[in-house]
């Protein structure tokens, strides 16, 4: 392996971040490292300036802040990996399922980590978390300026990331083509005082990153030009519960940098893979919501496989999915597009 691959010098990262040698991190894990952490830190000042430089004014006003953190490769300031005991950082429940049940591609990509010692992969995650938290206060940051402007609760403030981490699930880690809920699965924390009723609230709804323009929008009022993906937020942001909502999410990748079709619906009991380039997966999440066990193979649930297979197209046909064609290889579902517009 290069010198500046990440697995080959874990160890030594390691032990460089823990102990605070910028250089020799800068060495060890990827030229971008510190670099990345410095991106951060000059676009937290950036937005500083563009709040104190922005006049006051009662009309609307959208400003993206948007760091790097806390993607791979993971580093964080020494004084917040001291937050993190490594004896108090344990690996997911199923971080040792060797996957034999689904795709060869999801073991490949296992196969990678594998190189890791469970030591290391406890030390990743420690120093995963302690990214997060160093994202955490840099948000404070945000807040704080607006405070200072005297704008904090007058605006709504939309705190989310736009993928997670496998963060040791499975054994894997950083992100890519296994179709599991730590990847897409991410915090999203809304503020505003003026706005939100009963402040304080969790609302466990199926809600996407597709639903945040819509919501934005609403809340400027300006009504969108033409139909989007997503609804807006606001009626759990009033404490309301709409009329109708959605019952399942849908995720769909054409190849995570290299080719792999892969189309998912999930609802609150079953998730169901399409992956057209080998075995799908379904997972009964009421009963194995770490989804150990695929069981999409087994004829006990075909009606399972048929029924999500028809969401998943009827959806695709929505979104003109550029999936969804005559192409022979969309026969390689177990149910081709026709389920979905017949149902």
């Amino acid at each position: 392996m290069s010198q500046t691959d990440p697995l080959a010098l874990a160890d030594r990262l390691f032990v460089a971040i823990g102990a605070g040698d910028l250089d020799v991190v800068g060495e060890c894990l990827h030229p971008d490292a510190v670099i990345w952490t410095n991106f951060d830190e000059r676009t937290v000042e950036d937005a500083f300036r563009v709040i104190h430089g922005r006049r006051v004014s009662e009309g609307p006003w959208c400003q993206f802040v948007g760091t790097l953190g806390p993607h791979d490769p993971y580093f964080a300031p020494p004084d917040f990996l001291e937050r993190y005991a490594p004896g108090d950082v344990r690996l997911p429940d199923n971080f040792s399922d060797r996957m034999e049940d689904k795709p060869a591609l999801y073991r490949r990509t296992r196969d990678r980590f594998d190189q890791l010692s469970e030591r290391e992969h406890r030390e990743a995650l420690r120093h995963y978390l302690a990214f997060c938290s160093y994202e955490d206060a840099l948000f404070g940051r945000i807040l704080g300026a607006l405070e200072e402007r005297g704008e904090l609760d007058r605006t709504l403030v939309v705190y989310v990331s736009d993928h997670g981490d496998y963060g040791g699930e499975h054994g894997l880690w950083c992100k890519g083509l296994p179709c599991f809920r730590s990847a897409y699965h991410v915090p999203a924390l809304i503020r505003w005082p003026e706005g939100v009723r009963r402040a304080g609230r969790v609302v466990d709804a199926l809600v996407s990153l597709a639903d945040f323009a819509p919501t934005l929008l609403d809340a400027a009022g300006i009504t969108p030009g033409h139909a989007m993906s997503g609804q807006s937020l606001a009626p759990f942001l009033l404490d309301e519960r709409p009329a109708q909502w959605r019952d399942a999410l849908f995720t769909q990748t054409n190849g995570n940098e290299l080719y792999g079709i892969q189309r998912s619906v999930m609802t609150r009991e079953w998730k169901y893979v399409y992956n057209g380039f080998d075995l799908d997966e379904l997972y009964d999440l009421s009963e194995d919501p770490d989804c150990l066990l695929n069981v999409a193979q087994d004829p006990r649930y075909a009606d399972v496989v048929r029924e999500m297979c028809a969401r998943m197209w009827r959806r695709a046909y929505q979104e003109r999915d550029i999936c969804h064609n005559a192409y022979i290889t969309v026969g390689l579902a177990p149910y081709g597009p026709m389920v979905g517009l017949r149902d």
